[in-house]
């Protein structure tokens, strides 16, 4: 693996070593890039004698030295290479350039650009233009329209990680604006707020028949962000194939690329619009729109290569710090694993991913009448045997159907309550004296 325009080897971290101008050129290139540790500019792997010493004089460094801050634009981990440990520092591109040295300013001196591969000083008059144009609608700037915060949810989360907050924390992680006051990431990140964001259920394939429409929010957004996965966790349910050989478990969209998707949405959500992302679930697909188009300096094949230019990196960081991101730019590749690039439509102001249900649990007849509500281990088989027994005998009893299908009476009634619920089977006169009627 050579050097790249995106690619920095440093054999050592040593006081010869400008870990800063190489950071700085990667915030301020447009794609940003990976600067390894313990490779020689051959591409040899030579190691790190120190290597959780390294990264942790790397993060102060950059902390300390960086204006305006990288915090949530950076990744330092310990890597492995040919059995030695090695130093990876990921980089996204910035959102408010120009970054450089807080000893020099925005000068020559203190700003930096990636060309070719080499780290070069940036022009003073490309340094102004970039200031000119510089994005300061972020929430990061936005005073909350709230100063009244308080944070005791967000405590909780870090405590849960060993991470406790101190008092200074307002500070630490930026929930504050140049004049002080809490800004609008303090506000989402807060216990109380008046950000909701909706997961509604429709029982077809359009929005006519609305069935569910869940809030979750007005809370901190990480409390949120986990109602919404545990939410579309519960209806990402497994349906089962019995073959001669063995019991084939399916989920109807892909564990890891729905969590990975949830979180990109929510925590690139364009929040300076005042509009919340939205997930909506079909019988077919689950569709996630999130507010905002590509950040500024990122086109579509950057995206899909796996480029991050965090629109919240307040966010970002926060959402690190609590183990709901790992690390930069792994969302979009993780999604692409199980699904295309077809899966995402981006339009004027909005971004849209659609996931399908698995084509194998279609192929398996995963969809019975076009209905997921009832979908759970075992249930699709049960539910056409319950469907057949009722086709061949009306009159035929719960006992009877569990007897048959060789599953609890227990079962029989969660599966019979789905199958009336949507309006396949229908009870007509008394448990004793009645009868079933298929309405499909």
């Amino acid at each position: 693996m050579p050097e790249t325009n995106r690619i920095e080897f440093k054999r050592e971290l040593n006081i010869n070593v400008d870990i800063e101008k190489e950071v700085i050129a990667f915030l301020n290139y447009q794609e940003g890039g990976v600067i390894y540790i313990g490779i020689d500019k051959t591409g040899q792997v030579v190691g790190v004698s120190n290597a959780d010493s390294d990264t942790l004089k790397i993060k102060d460094r950059i902390k300390s030295n960086i204006s305006p801050s990288a915090m949530g634009l950076f990744d330092v981990v310990v890597d492995e290479r040919e059995g030695k440990e090695i130093v990876k520092i990921t980089v996204a591109s910035g959102s408010e350039k120009p970054y450089f040295k807080k000893k020099y300013g925005m000068t020559e001196k203190g700003c930096f650009i990636r060309i070719g591969t080499a780290a070069e000083p940036m022009p003073q008059g490309m340094i102004d233009k970039l200031f000119s144009t510089r994005t300061r609608n972020s929430i990061g700037k936005i005073r909350s329209n709230r100063q009244d915060l308080t944070f005791e949810q967000l405590r909780i989360y870090y405590e849960e990680k060993r991470k406790p907050l101190n008092s200074q924390f307002r500070k630490s992680l930026e929930l504050l604006t140049e004049d002080g006051a809490l800004n609008y990431a303090a506000y989402l990140l807060a216990d109380e707020n008046g950000v909701s964001i909706k997961v509604a259920k429709y029982r077809s394939t359009n929005r006519v028949d609305l069935i569910e429409n869940n809030e979750y929010g007005y809370c901190s957004i990480i409390k949120a962000t986990k109602s919404v996965l545990d939410k579309i966790e519960l209806e990402n349910r497994t349906t089962t194939q019995i073959t001669s050989k063995e019991r084939i478990d399916r989920r109807l969209w892909n564990p890891v690329a729905i969590r990975e998707a949830v979180i990109n949405a929510i925590v690139h959500n364009d929040f300076t619009r005042e509009v919340p992302p939205k997930f909506e679930i079909f019988v077919d697909r689950i569709e996630i729109t999130s507010a905002g188009t590509l950040p500024e300096g990122l086109n579509e094949d950057d995206f899909f290569d796996g480029v991050s230019i965090p629109r919240n990196r307040e966010l970002m960081r926060v959402y690190r710090d609590l183990e709901l991101v790992e690390q930069l730019g792994s969302g979009v590749p993780r999604i692409l694993e199980s699904y295309g690039k077809e899966c995402f439509r981006f339009m004027g102001n909005f971004i849209r991913m659609t996931f399908p249900v698995s084509e194998e649990i279609i192929r398996q007849g995963g969809l019975v009448d076009g209905l997921v509500d009832g979908l759970v281990d075992g249930l699709v088989e049960s539910q056409r045997k319950i469907v057949e027994l009722i086709k061949a005998n009306p009159k035929i009893s719960k006992k009877n159907m569990a007897e048959n299908i060789g599953i609890s009476t227990t079962a029989i009634d969660k599966h019979i309550r789905s199958l009336r619920e949507n309006n396949i089977i229908k009870r007509v006169g008394s448990d004793r004296t009645g009868y079933w009627e298929l309405l499909k």
